[in-house]
């Protein structure tokens, strides 16, 4: 396997994680800005290695393996990160609901892909539109520091209630995709 550019900005991604988890426990006045930079900048290259891989027709099996569990990783701990500083149940559930959907759709894909259906739960807009309401709440609640009279921890939380709702109905859309196989009837009708 080769190394181009679009993978190499993944194991970056991946790479930043244990860095994030460091400074997300460091006792300055500077790591909530901190935390939320280095977010900014994992999400940051998610756009980028999709873009760069479509531009420069660098597309590989390896990255499209890479780059989703790299997203996963990071959205992960970083919920877990911030359900741990904020151990309040309004915060645990949406972080459960939106570890727990992944870990559903990822077994869901898997399976589909096994059965050569995987087209059935191949990403939508839904959930591009989930990813990005998901990336801006955690960066969000991640930064925490109010500007001004303005709360960024809740209008995070806000948002982060927004992707969980959608996180739950994009998870459904998928299993009702796949429900016929998942039930042994076969056929179906696809996502609309």
């Amino acid at each position: 396997m080769r190394l181009n550019v679009p993978n190499s900005l993944t194991l970056v991604r991946i790479g930043l994680i244990p860095v994030f988890v460091v400074v997300f426990y460091l006792p300055y006045s500077w790591t909530h800005a901190g935390c939320a930079a280095i977010f900014a900048l994992a999400a940051l290259t998610d756009w980028l290695d999709g873009m760069l891989a479509r531009r420069l027709g660098q597309m590989s099996a390896f990255g499209a393996f890479l780059d989703p569990v790299a997203d996963k990783l990071m959205v992960t701990t970083a919920l877990v990160l911030l359900v741990q500083a904020h151990p309040r149940w309004w915060v645990a559930i949406p972080a459960g609901i939106i570890i727990g959907r992944e870990l559903v759709i990822s077994a869901l894909r898997e399976w589909m892909a096994e059965l050569g259906q995987r087209q059935r739960v191949a990403v939508r807009a839904i959930g591009k539109l989930k990813t990005v309401l998901q990336m801006v709440a955690i960066l969000m609640m991640l930064y925490q520091e109010p500007l001004g009279s303005f709360s960024t921890y809740f209008a995070g939380y806000l948002l982060l209630l927004v992707a969980a709702f959608l996180t739950l109905w994009s998870m459904l859309a998928y299993l009702r995709a796949a429900w016929p196989l998942v039930t042994g009837r076969g056929g179906g009708d696809d996502l609309a």
